[in-house]
């Protein structure tokens, strides 16, 4: 049998939940999922995740390489970046973007490269075009399967 470490919720501090959106613009959790994670169990709190990561690990490596995992690591380590080390190597690479892209000046420091299509822009743009993907497919996802579900009192 496995054993799991509990899933650490997915807020990033930045929730626009409470101002009406349906999907958190910070953590990309549905609106009902930011109000009941308390609630939930380790096995629906791992399902969250695991479709976040999901989502966060398609977009990154629509754009990123990561031709090193074990350099990405050290340096993230090395530079006290917070990771979920239990995440994909795609989702670090965003957690590395998120604390300090505009002062990487060299990706294969960290085990990286850029795919060609991506080379023109700045690691900055990049990395807001990462946040703004991961929050379309969380959209993406809610308009197309959870709210067709909810009951209409429960609808925006």
């Amino acid at each position: 049998m496995a054993v799991f470490k509990p899933v650490k919720t997915p807020c990033v501090g930045i929730c626009s939940t409470g101002i009406g959106d349906s999907v958190c613009r910070g953590c990309k959790r549905f609106a009902h999922e930011v109000i009941h994670w308390n609630a939930y169990t380790e096995q629906q709190r791992r399902i969250i995740a695991r479709r976040l990561e999901s989502y966060l690990t398609q977009v990154v490596a629509n754009r990123f390489v990561v031709l090193d995992e074990s350099l990405l690591l050290a340096q993230i380590k090395h530079q006290q970046i917070l990771f979920k080390p239990e995440q994909s190597p795609e989702c670090w690479v965003f957690d590395l973007l998120r604390a300090g892209a505009s002062q990487i000046s060299d990706l294969a420091v960290y085990g990286l490269a850029l795919r060609p299509e991506w080379r023109g822009l700045s690691l900055v743009t990049l990395r807001d075009d990462i946040d703004k993907d991961f929050y379309a497919l969380s959209c993406a996802y809610y308009e197309r399967y959870i709210e067709p579900g909810l009951h209409p009192a429960e609808q925006r």
